[in-house]
């Protein structure tokens, strides 16, 4: 499986604990979706919205052991679907990317989520608050 991830999981070292293993990171865009801080936590999530682009970053050829891996990480807020991304010469490629879900939509903030800001300020309460996802059981 091929991933666009667009929040936490752009960080390469996160991921590598995530999955389970190391892969490299290619830049990427998905447009037609808007990235937003969820309500009380660091991380974010996705929503359609056809004024938009997030920019993110792909992982190729994940294992299905790094896949359910990733699902459980997920979990019940997000639904791994297919999507269209841009890479950075133009082409286009189909992907699987984690949406939040229409019934958990209210706990999208109107917050545009920063990567940057999250490396600064968010990293260590995120890491403190998911311990443990190094360990997760494919």
């Amino acid at each position: 499986m091929d991933l666009f991830t667009y929040g936490t999981l752009m960080s390469p070292d996160i991921m590598e604990k995530v999955a389970g293993c190391r892969l490299a990171p290619v830049r990427a865009a998905l447009a037609g979706y808007r990235r937003t801080l969820v309500r009380h936590e660091v991380y974010p999530g996705i929503a359609e919205d056809g004024e938009n682009m997030v920019e993110g970053i792909l992982y190729l050829d994940l294992s299905d052991a790094a896949t359910c891996r990733l699902d459980a990480f997920e979990g019940g807020m997000y639904d791994r679907r297919e999507v269209v991304v841009t890479l950075e010469g133009g082409a286009a490629r189909t992907v699987m990317t984690y949406i939040f879900r229409p019934e958990f939509r209210h706990l999208l903030t109107d917050v545009p989520w920063d990567f940057e800001q999250f490396l600064l300020s968010g990293r260590k309460r995120f890491e403190q608050g998911y311990f443990g996802f190094d360990e997760l059981e494919g």
